[in-house]
């Protein structure tokens, strides 16, 4: 896992099997370093723990640091954002293509602690994406920031992603999902309650929003024992985006480098499940292991 360019390889490898190279829009001529270059790199970086521009390009070699300026980089990483998530939805189609039971779950993203919420300017550089305060009643947890819904395979592949202010209510969520999911059945836990939405989603897209009940409803029943359990897949994965790809952990200072650092780890994610699978041939789900 310490050979940075051996990981690279490997990674870029993949990448030129699913996308082909582009220019961005103000680009005239073909740069040093190419746009799957640079996303590669980016990718390589955050499966290796490596959080930091500064620590990265330490540890680049010269072949590469003569193609490309730390500043640079960080500029078309963040232009490139709508390309990365094309590739990460490439990538998950390999595995979701016929995937009929999906769970959704969200997970609370800091910028910076409560107490400096007051005076804080990170990701205030527009106002539709002002960061908020919320709370985590899985964690008993208050907090400033924005929250990450997310929808994944059983298998453990995520499909969708979205961020939103922490204060958004996570059922606001079921109302985007029907444009990017249908025809399947949809797990989550008791934050996704609501009969209304629940009828509505099943007569738009035919989503089965499967939720457990509360013991005060009326015809209580248990949620099926198989349901809870693979429920407990995406919070493995949200462990594994907090261990190893250091999701809370953020050095961002506007809203467009934010939600880059966010993408790029749960595309990195992705495509080392990728490389398990298909290059492999062994367990998606484990992350920290040699890829070379």
């Amino acid at each position: 896992m310490n050979n940075l360019i051996a990981n690279y390889e490997r990674i870029l490898e993949v990448l030129r099997k699913i996308s082909k190279e582009q220019l961005l829009t103000y680009q005239r001529r073909t740069p040093k370093f190419s746009d799957l270059e640079l996303v590669g790199l980016s990718l390589t970086s955050e499966f290796m723990s490596i959080d930091s521009l500064m620590d990265l390009f330490r540890q680049l070699p010269e072949a590469i640091l003569a193609k490309i300026e730390r500043s640079v980089y960080n500029k078309r990483r963040r232009n490139l954002v709508n390309h990365l998530d094309e590739i990460r939805l490439k990538i998950a189609s390999k595995f979701n293509e016929f995937e009929e039971y999906f769970i959704v779950d969200s997970m609370p993203l800091e910028v910076c602690k409560l107490s400096r919420s007051l005076r804080s300017k990170i990701c205030k550089d527009y106002s539709y994406c002002y960061p908020d305060k919320g709370y985590c009643a899985s964690q008993g947890l208050s907090y400033y920031g924005y929250k990450l819904h997310t929808v994944c395979s059983v298998n453990g592949v995520f499909q969708s992603v979205d961020l939103s202010p922490a204060s958004v209510h996570d059922i606001h969520y079921l109302k985007d999902i029907k444009t990017q999911i249908s025809n399947c059945t949809l797990i989550a836990d008791k934050g996704y309650l609501s009969s209304k939405i629940q009828l509505n989603l099943f007569e738009t897209c035919n989503i089965r929003l499967n939720t457990p009940m509360r013991k005060n409803q009326t015809n209580f029943k248990k949620q099926p024992y198989i349901f809870r359990k693979k429920r407990k897949r995406i919070e493995t994965l949200f462990s594994q985006l907090c261990d190893q790809f250091m999701i809370r952990r953020n050095y961002a200072k506007s809203f467009s480098g934010f939600k880059t650092r966010v993408l790029c780890k749960i595309t990195a994610l992705t495509t080392i499940q990728y490389i398990n699978k298909f290059i492999f041939n062994r367990n998606i789900n484990n992350i920290k292991i040699s890829i070379i």
